[in-house]
């Protein structure tokens, strides 16, 4: 009985106890960590995008070279155009229809050429009736002359009484006088018969022709017709000449005589040389601006009336005023002017800005010189200069 005991307890003892087994948890999908990372990167992306920026967007522009300055001053530039000195609008002196036009445009005439010509039918009528007076004028003249003379030396034989001479004399003067108020009608039918021809007053270019033939030209319009009061303009290219507006405030720079480089728009590349005519002694109230004539030094055909042009004066340097080698343009709404001198800023390679204070040459509704304190090349804010500050970063637009 005791030993049946043992047996059981000892099986009992080796017996292995097993409990419910733990449940495994599962791990989350791959999906679900991509789907989160997608959505940060949505919120922040967004929040990116819709906070506020704090730099000032402005636009850029690149200083451009303008020209070079000498050692004996700096440059002074103005805008304006070449004109002929000698220019005129043939017209007839009467009032006549063109028959005849013996030029076009841009083709040379001489001095003294006939251009045109009017209808001259009634003119010369009118000649040759004159031509007729005159030959029955001369006849009566010369038939009165030798009586008047036998008159007077009968007279001095005493043959004939003194009023015989007397009425003899009136014959004769009257002859005599309408002789000559003859050939002042022949002079007067000569000189309106002349006036149907319009020649060239001087050696030129004709550059526009107004009238054609057939068309009825006088030397004024009168009435509400078509009439032409002037036939071809003729240049003389020789006398072209530049004519510049300079600002008023920067005439004291220009000397008479003294030397500047023409460029013209249509060849910007191409230097001329030229110098100071004359500075007209008055100034243009509304633009603030005194002419200029820049005689033109050298003869070109590619130089055409009425072409766009750019004087660069060269000036004796102000007092005070630091040596520039370079000058640069840049257009009006880059800079803040104050007369002489103004600001800019300019745009670092990180948009930060740099605030510049800058010496100003000639202002035009196109552009600023720059005489000092600005390199070609630099990059400026163009806009919004009046909310920019020195260590401002800017936004560049494009």
């Amino acid at each position: 009985m005791t030993l049946n005991n043992d047996k059981s307890s000892l099986l009992d003892s080796l017996k292995i106890e097993r409990t419910a087994p733990a449940r495994r948890r599962k791990s989350p999908s791959p999906l679900l960590y991509s789907a989160a990372g997608l959505g940060f990167l949505m919120i922040a992306a967004t929040a990116w995008y819709f906070w506020p920026d704090g730099r000032v967007p402005v636009h850029a522009i690149t200083a451009s070279t303008e020209g070079s300055g000498g050692a004996a001053g700096s440059g002074l530039d103005a805008s304006g155009y070449v004109q002929p000195r000698r220019k005129a609008t043939l017209s007839a002196k009467i009032l006549g229809k063109l028959t005849e036009l013996n030029f076009e445009e841009g083709q040379k005439v001489k001095a003294g050429v006939i251009v045109a010509r009017l209808d001259d039918t009634n003119y010369v009528a009118a000649l040759h009736q004159a031509l007729a007076q005159e030959r029955l004028a001369k006849a009566a003249y010369d038939d009165a002359a030798p009586i008047y003379n036998r008159y007077q030396n009968l007279k001095i034989q005493g043959a004939i009484s003194t009023d015989a001479v007397e009425n003899q004399r009136t014959l004769y003067d009257a002859a005599r006088t309408g002789y000559t108020v003859a050939r002042a009608a022949v002079e007067f039918a000569q000189t309106n018969l002349n006036d149907t021809l319009v020649r060239a007053p001087f050696d030129g270019v004709v550059t526009v022709k107004v009238a054609q033939v057939g068309e009825v030209v006088a030397p004024q319009a009168s009435g509400g017709g078509d009439t032409r009061t002037g036939i071809v303009t003729i240049v003389d290219m020789n006398s072209l000449e530049v004519q510049v507006d300079v600002s008023e405030n920067y005439i004291d720079r220009v000397q008479v005589g003294g030397p500047a480089t023409i460029h013209l728009d249509a060849y910007p590349d191409w230097d001329i040389p030229g110098s100071v005519i004359a500075i007209i002694p008055t100034a243009d109230q509304s633009k603030g601006t005194v002419e200029v004539r820049v005689a033109i030094k050298t003869k070109d055909a590619r130089i055409l009336p009425q072409m766009a042009a750019r004087v660069s004066f060269m000036t004796a340097p102000e007092k005070g005023a630091a040596q520039t080698t370079t000058r640069v343009s840049v257009p009006p709404g880059a800079v803040l002017a104050n007369g002489k001198t103004g600001s800019v800023f300019l745009i670092g390679a990180d948009g930060v800005i740099e605030k510049r204070d800058v010496a100003l040459g000639l202002k035009t509704p196109q552009a600023v010189t720059i005489l000092s304190g600005v390199s070609a090349g630099d990059r400026l804010a163009s806009d919004n200069l009046d909310k920019l500050h020195d260590g401002d970063k800017v936004k560049i637009l494009e």
